[in-house]
């Protein structure tokens, strides 16, 4: 196969692994780019499965990046959520972050609850559970043995299973409730955003430091309600709007041009039981692009 063909049948996919595994844009093309300048410099004769290959190559790569990533987050100031992955329009064909398949396995909620993996467990999870590699493909890929493999999916799938947001796969339901919760936040009006929320629904704030947020996730209707609308007076000023956001409708803050924040919800049984709002600035880098490019 051409190069160049392979190269453009596999960024996409490799991509949304890289994703998936690392939880940020910047670092999944990082990890994307590595991998191709490996194939640039591999013997091409000596390989007999260059997809096999690649993916091999990416996950080890993402691996030693987890690892070092786990280690920097236990001193990141307030919850580590992931960053969003946003579409863009009149994105060219070729971008790799246009190409993810975006379904639960890519929502922000099941990132948090895979960010509880450990790293092995985590590769091990994605590469058999969302990309359905048998275990002796995903063993050479993560330096286990096939029985390792087996063991740390059992276990990984338990606590996913236990963690798992509550998911409700109709589109055009989430879109309503993220619509009436933004009319709601943006009026103020507490009588009209404590029902569209879950009593049990969970609150997390990403700021990393660099900007106001709540520095633990909060919980209950009531609680996360009234934080919701004092970001109104934290942020004076700003203009929001829905946006398609990790595989659902989420929405998007900005003010005079500048992104301040990014909002991923998660909706079941017609209620919000997740919001996941995203305003570290070095998050939204990516989202900046976007929208100087719309």
């Amino acid at each position: 196969m051409d190069t160049t063909e392979l190269v453009g049948r596999e960024r996409g996919r490799l991509f949304g692994l890289a994703y998936r595994l690392l939880g940020t844009v910047s670092d999944a093309e990082d990890a994307v780019q590595e991998t191709l300048l490996r194939w640039e410099q591999a013997d091409h004769g000596t390989i007999e499965n260059p997809s096999g290959w690649l993916t091999r190559v990416l996950t080890r790569y993402c691996l030693d990046q987890l690892r070092a990533a786990r280690r920097q987050r236990e001193t990141y100031v307030g919850p580590w959520l992931p960053e969003p992955l946003l579409a863009r329009t009149g994105a060219v064909a070729d971008d790799p972050a246009e190409q993810v398949t975006l379904d639960e396995s890519v929502s922000l909620a099941m990132l948090v609850v895979l960010e509880t993996l450990s790293p092995a467990e985590r590769a091990v999870f994605v590469l058999h559970e969302v990309f359905g590699l048998d275990f002796e493909e995903v063993a050479d890929m993560v330096g286990r043995t096939p029985r390792a493999c087996r063991q740390m999916a059992s276990r990984a799938r338990r606590h996913v299973q236990q963690r798992r947001p509550r998911f409700d796969p109709d589109a055009a339901e989430q879109r309503r409730i993220v619509a009436a919760f933004l009319d709601a936040t943006t009026q103020g009006n507490l009588d009209g955003l404590l029902p569209l929320l879950d009593p049990s629904v969970v609150l997390r704030a990403d700021g990393g430091g660099r900007a106001r947020a709540a520095g633990r996730p909060v919980v209950g209707a009531e609680q996360v309600a009234r934080v919701v609308l004092a970001g109104r007076t934290w942020y004076p000023g700003f203009a929001a709007h829905l946006i398609a956001l990790n595989g659902g409708t989420g929405i998007l803050a900005t003010r005079d041009g500048e992104v301040l924040g990014l909002v991923g919800l998660t909706v079941a049984g017609g209620k919000i039981t997740e919001i996941d709002l995203i305003v570290n600035p070095e998050k939204l880098r990516g989202a900046q692009g976007v929208v100087a490019r719309a």
